[in-house]
């Protein structure tokens, strides 16, 4: 071969090969600049990692905070509602046992007899036991009963015994 022809083969090679040598040289620029890129997404992804995960904590403790205060209202309420009730309940049970005892008092005192009303009724009852016993001790021991249709009061008589009055219309009582 001779040196033009090399000169010229060489010419274009080198050109060739420079123009190959540019390009890894930007393949290389372009893989730099990829790696770069691809750490700095990696860094910003961790980053992002912990935004979120912070942004998800925040969100969950505000929920929780809110949970918290509303349970708390809503046992507040329920422990109002708990004295209220206790109190209508005391009420209602006092109420019962004013009515229970109060309208038996009160139908008591209403029907039976006061103390000066039952010491005279006894003191009646006293005299008739009286009477009944000097009746008995006469010989006055009648025989009671109910006597037709109308069940009119009637008495056993002696009809052994005589009669007595103007009229004959008076009869000894059997029994004596």
């Amino acid at each position: 071969m001779s040196a033009a022809s090399m000169s010229s083969r060489t010419g274009p090679m080198d050109e060739a090969t420079l123009k190959i040598g540019l390009l890894m040289e930007g393949v290389q620029a372009n893989q730099q600049l990829a790696e770069s890129h691809l750490e700095k997404l990696r860094t910003h992804t961790a980053g992002l990692d912990a935004v979120v995960r912070d942004e998800i904590r925040r969100t969950l403790l505000e929920e929780l905070q809110m949970l918290t205060a509303e349970t708390e209202r809503a046992a507040d309420r329920l422990r109002r509602l708990a004295r209220v009730s206790a109190g209508r309940a005391a009420l209602w049970s006092i109420t019962a046992a004013i009515l229970g005892t109060g309208i038996p008092i009160a139908v008591t005192r209403w029907t039976l007899p006061s103390g000066p009303e039952i010491a005279a009724l006894s003191a009646r009852r006293d005299g008739l036991a009286a009477n009944i016993a000097a009746l008995e001790r006469q010989g006055g021991r009648i025989e009671w009963g109910h006597c037709g249709e109308t069940a009119r009061l009637c008495v056993r008589v002696d009809r052994k015994a005589p009669t007595y009055g103007a009229k004959a219309d008076y009869y000894t009582v059997a029994g004596n």
